[in-house]
């Protein structure tokens, strides 16, 4: 029996509650994973022995960038046909799970200190060719900590965004441009001061950007950067931006995935296990499921990333408004 088969709910049911388009749905509980994570501490204690670091994330990272410059060094005097194909199956697979390095090393599950931690999510961002690494990080501390809550969890999109994105269409350039939104959001949503983290972070991939550029070329270069947006963007390795908090099934705001895709994304699959846990390594994650099964077999879970994002820009009722959001900690209402 597969994974999805022992589910109760099939997550690509359709749902019996009405959905507003035009808003998101609001709630005023406690987000579940502070609570589940309390109750399943309480059974099974022996899940903190899995709070761990993973060396190999680092290692990973210095294999993978070592693939890329590679394959950007070969690809710099190909035809441009060959460069899309290239860049879109090895760049843009690369280049997410370089992303998805940085996301573990932003828990510093990498190295026992954060120092070490840090360094080692610049080196990742490097042949990302686009300086994320550290902003990233700061960022989504907060939405582990503040799980969609309004002005602060800047994972959820804003208004704007139901408003243009909410047909077929438009939901297809709506996953295209997630980089884009990514970026972009945080500034307008919760901005943030630099710091001197992030200031050399931008330097170091900035730099390195034009090393690559002086010694190997701007086709070598747009390589790096093309394998960044496009992995980021419409590409199978992107679906888990959909498939961790879209509101597929009523009142679950955070979905496990289990399928290939894990292999090359640091096991962020396992998003409930991760939210629930977020103090244990990519490596260790379905140990936790393993050790708790009574707390996870009932959650609706994806085993598609391809067919998650399928029904997302087919099915009307999902759409950039299929996210659960909280008021300000403050107890400001909306």
């Amino acid at each position: 029996m597969s994974v999805a088969d022992s589910k109760r709910v099939n997550v690509f049911d359709k749902t019996d509650f009405k959905k507003s388009k035009d808003n998101f749905h609001w709630v005023d509980t406690e987000e579940i994973h502070a609570v589940r994570r309390r109750k399943i501490l309480a059974v099974h204690p022996e899940i903190r022995n899995l709070f761990q670091v993973e060396h190999r994330t680092f290692l990973i990272v210095l294999l993978i960038t070592a693939i890329q410059l590679s394959t950007a060094y070969w690809i710099r005097d190909k035809p441009w046909w060959l460069f899309a194909i290239v860049g879109y199956c090895v760049g843009g697979t690369l280049n997410h799970s370089l992303q998805l390095a940085s996301h573990e090393l932003s828990h510093n599950l990498g190295f026992a200190t954060g120092y070490y931690n840090k360094m080692a999510a610049i080196c990742a961002n490097l042949v990302t060719g686009v300086p994320s690494a550290i902003t990233f990080g700061r960022y989504h501390m907060e939405h582990h900590q503040y799980q969609g809550v309004d002005g602060i969890d800047t994972d959820i999109p804003v208004l704007a965004e139901i408003k243009v994105f909410h047909n077929t269409v438009f939901k297809i350039c709506f996953l295209f441009l997630q980089p884009l939104f990514y970026a972009l959001r945080p500034i307008f949503v919760n901005p943030k001061k630099q710091n001197k983290w992030e200031i050399g972070n931008m330097v170091a991939v900035f730099g390195f950007d034009f090393l690559i550029y002086s010694t190997l070329g701007g086709w070598a270069l747009l390589y790096m950067v093309y394998g960044t947006l496009i992995g980021l963007g419409l590409h199978p390795a992107a679906g888990h931006f959909i498939a961790e908090h879209y509101e597929f099934v009523y009142d679950y705001e955070t979905y496990s995935y289990y399928g290939p895709w894990n292999f090359f994304n640091f096991n962020v699959g396992y998003h409930n296990e991760h939210h629930d846990f977020p103090r244990i390594p990519w490596s260790r994650l379905p140990e936790v499921r393993k050790l708790a099964p009574e707390f996870y077999n009932d959650l609706p879970c994806y085993t598609s990333y391809l067919k998650v994002m399928y029904n997302y820009v087919t099915d009307s009722e999902i759409g950039p408004f299929s996210r659960v959001k909280r008021h300000r900690v403050s107890g400001k209402k909306k």
